[in-house]
């Protein structure tokens, strides 16, 4: 999945990776809705991380793990 995602591409998050992540563990675990049910924007790409816009309301900008994502379904 990691080689069709790139900057530019709608994207949600796969709560089932996000969820039990590293990242989970080490912070807050109720993650918002709009993560998984809105669509998201790669603003950029580094390394296996991509940082990601969501949604029209205002929310902050999240690095994510490339596979955490996928692609929103059209």
């Amino acid at each position: 999945m990691p080689g069709k995602i790139k900057k530019g591409s709608l994207v949600r998050a796969v709560r089932e990776k996000l969820e039990n992540s590293l990242e989970a563990k080490a912070s807050d675990t109720r993650f918002p809705p709009y993560l998984f049910e809105s669509k998201g924007e790669i603003l950029d790409i580094r390394g296996d991380y991509a940082f990601v816009k969501f949604g029209k309301v205002p929310t902050p900008n999240i690095w994510l793990r490339l596979d955490q994502l996928e692609e929103f379904p059209k």
